[in-house]
């Protein structure tokens, strides 16, 4: 496996495009609230605007999405709502996976699954294998997924790994166990839905992420909307701990080197 390697330790290369987009898709029951309609009808819209936002990432040469579907704290929800999302989630892998697999993309799913039906586990594991080769973009959704916990688990994986080491652990022995070790960190971090929170979602990952609030629902969230957190992406001046001075002198030698 390929370790990628971490924003605080190298400087990774920036383009016009963000190689990798984490979305917290915040804003269903919201949205179906203010048409008075039950909370479900909303996280079915969800489901739409997810299969949208794929197709718009692969045009637009996205190489990674991460989805956040369902948080660890999620469980706290009305029992009737869970038990929803995970008929939703089993229909999605039953509907969707293999659309996915159709337009070449691989699809992962990171969290602690030992809380989810062997059914949704089995067609999840089914899922990744049948789309392990793919290469135009790595779909990855985040189910019973916390950032506290990726950090743990990660933790007891190194220890276990390495049980003769006392000490000297470094970033990078981390990185190898963490739920998302076989991709770039997120350029560009989005939450839709107003709030202005990471929520326990990739709290290692999104170390110099660029972040993205938008008061669009998610069930409003189209490629229009996108675009507008891809522009604003490009305006940021991403820096990595350099300053501005820096930044423009690296921008000159990499220009005259590729005109010598």
């Amino acid at each position: 496996m390929n370790f990628f390697p971490s924003s605080t330790q190298e400087i990774p290369p920036v383009g016009s495009v963000p190689r990798h987009i984490a979305i917290i898709m915040d804003g269903n029951g919201r949205w179906a609230k203010k048409r008075f309609m039950p909370r479900i009808a909303g996280h079915k819209r969800g489901v739409e605007i997810v299969r949208e936002i794929i197709t718009a990432c692969t045009e637009r040469g996205v190489a990674y999405l991460t989805l956040f579907a369902f948080s660890s704290e999620n469980w706290r929800r009305p029992p009737e709502e869970v038990s929803f999302l995970m008929q939703l989630f089993l229909r999605a892998l039953e509907e969707e996976v293999s659309k996915l697999h159709e337009n070449r993309i691989r699809f992962r799913v990171i969290g602690d699954l030992s809380r989810f039906d062997p059914k949704i586990v089995a067609l999840i594991r089914r899922g990744e294998a049948l789309t392990a080769d793919n290469t135009t973009l790595t779909l990855t959704i985040a189910a019973n997924y916390g950032g506290r916990w990726d950090m743990l688990q990660a933790m007891e994986k190194m220890l276990a790994a390495q049980p003769e080491k006392r000490g000297g652990f470094t970033e990078a022995d981390l990185a190898a166990h963490l739920a998302l070790n076989y991709g770039h960190e997120p350029d560009l971090f989005i939450r839709t839905g107003g709030e202005q929170r990471i929520s326990n979602f990739l709290l290692w990952q999104l170390a110099y992420s660029e972040f993205y609030f938008t008061d669009t629902l998610w069930p409003e969230f189209d490629a229009a909307v996108l675009d507008l957190a891809i522009a604003s992406y490009r305006t940021r001046e991403r820096r990595f701990g350099r300053t501005s001075e820096q930044l423009a002198g690296a921008s000159r030698a990499a220009a005259a080197s590729k005109n010598a």
